[in-house]
């Protein structure tokens, strides 16, 4: 079935000629939310365990991530090239020569074409940019902002530590540098209505972004969330609901925009919330088959602002 929304996995299979697979890593990074630099305990549905793979772990060095995540990929998937995916909490923070040196280290491994570092938009300046624009020079670079929300109130109530302005002045910074500029964001949080979050594909369509993941809300054991959703269980998303909600967003979102993430994965054993019993394939094929149900496609009702 053709794609009915613009797909950031073929859109590097064209680039590069093959699929082209992340390598998840931690390099040991915190981020400015917990360790007090400007909040303490980290966004409040943050758990680093549940969003990357056993090998990535700040306790086995940078070589063995790696190696162990290449051949991994190239024995399941068969793949050839690959992206090092700095991942794991906010993977700018810390002192530009380290950050330089650890960007070029990891990309002297056979089949690697680029890097992708997931960060703030508190997190990043001028020299850090630098670091990216240099070596995007020679590699497929992209940097990738946690926006989660654009609303001050819900990012107030994840404990994020910015605001929305913070996330337009770091885009500002990162465009028209030959960085690819990623995004994303989180969709069912209880302080936004439907409409709201329908409405984050207005504002995410005006910025100006190549890529960009959906992600619907979580509990995962072990946050303040967690411990928050069992005092008052508020709604969140059902399976059906949200194949509904993601057309309608689809719908609203510049078709330009390369789509790399429709929902949230979660390890079973860390998943308090929601139990949906579709697997991952099955989510892709349902929002496929309510697109094309629908007879829908993402831009559909889009607006260009002049």
């Amino acid at each position: 079935m053709e794609k009915r929304y613009n797909s950031y996995h073929e859109h590097l299979r064209e680039r590069f000629g093959t699929r082209v697979h992340k390598v998840s890593i931690d390099m040991g990074f915190t981020c400015p939310n917990r360790d007090g630099s400007v909040a303490q305990g980290g966004c409040v549905y943050c758990n680093n365990d549940s969003f990357v793979p056993p090998y990535a772990r700040a306790r086995y060095s940078m070589d063995f991530q790696i190696k162990h995540g290449i051949e991994y990929l190239k024995r399941r998937y068969k793949a050839k090239k690959f992206i090092i995916y700095f991942q794991a909490y906010t993977s700018t923070y810390g002192e530009a020569k380290e950050l330089e040196r650890m960007y070029k280290e990891s990309l002297k491994y056979d089949g690697v074409i680029g890097l992708a570092v997931g960060t703030r938009s508190d997190c990043i300046d001028e020299e850090k940019i630098e670091i990216f624009e240099r070596l995007a020079k020679d590699y497929y670079v992209t940097i990738e902002y946690g926006i989660e929300s654009i609303y001050d109130k819900t990012l107030e109530f994840m404990n994020r530590g910015h605001d929305y302005q913070s996330v337009l002045d770091a885009i500002k910074l990162t465009k028209g540098r030959g960085i690819h500029l990623g995004t994303h964001i989180i969709v069912g949080m209880p302080t936004e209505t439907k409409e709201e979050m329908l409405q984050m594909a207005d504002e995410v369509s005006t910025l100006g972004i190549d890529s960009f993941k959906i992600h619907n809300l979580h509990i995962i054991k072990n946050t303040q969330l967690e411990r928050m959703y069992k005092e008052k269980q508020f709604d969140l998303f059902s399976y059906d609901e949200y194949l509904g909600f993601i057309v309608q967003f689809l719908e609203r979102l510049d078709p330009d925009i390369k789509l790399e993430r429709l929902f949230t994965d979660t390890p079973q054993d860390l998943l308090v919330a929601p139990k949906w019993t579709q697997r991952h394939n099955e989510i892709i094929y349902g929002i496929d088959q309510e697109l094309e149900r629908k007879d829908t496609f993402q831009g559909k009702n889009y607006k260009k602002s002049l």
